[in-house]
């Protein structure tokens, strides 16, 4: 005897059988599902904040390079969130702000990192147009803390303390 068409004769389904959280009737009801995002992924917009910040650490390293070709090379740039509880232990124990990026030394078969910390920046900088300056400054002077040489001698535009307010 055949099967009906309706009933199949796969014992695995072609959907779930539990419905993910959130995914229920409510939202199709009304057709609202299979709509795309409102930006497109070539957009800068739709980089999260974690990935623009990492795109102004890798730009700052990019423009180092030009500079100082190999031995930026054999630098290793990252970036963390928050410095680790010791350093923000340390740092309130002397009455200092959070650091906002460390240099730890590597060794004969690993690379030198620099650790730039997202959040103490942002911070620090007090308003978003601020951040690609001090992201900058703040990896220059990483920089020439692994190459025990002054800032303005690793980048010639570096600016301190201070944003370039154009006067």
């Amino acid at each position: 005897m055949p099967v009906p068409a309706r009933f199949s004769l796969d014992p695995t389904p072609a959907r779930p059988a539990v419905a993910r959280a959130g995914s229920g009737r409510r939202r199709e009801r009304r057709g609202r599902t299979g709509r795309g995002s409102l930006l497109p992924p070539m957009v800068p917009a739709w980089a999260t904040r974690q990935e623009r910040f990492e795109d102004l650490v890798a730009d700052s390293a990019a423009r180092l390079q030009e500079r100082w070709g190999s031995r930026i090379d054999a630098i290793s740039f990252d970036v963390a969130l928050v410095p680790d509880e010791g350093s923000l232990v340390r740092a309130a124990a002397r009455d200092e702000a959070p650091p906002l990026g460390s240099v730890l030394r590597g060794g004969r078969k690993q690379r030198q990192r620099i650790l730039v910390f997202r959040r103490p920046i942002e911070t620090v900088a007090g308003s978003a147009a601020a951040v690609p300056w001090l992201v900058h400054d703040v990896v220059v002077e990483l920089v020439a803390e692994a190459f025990g040489l002054p800032p303005e001698d690793v980048d010639p535009g570096y600016r301190g303390s201070a944003p370039d307010d154009g006067h």
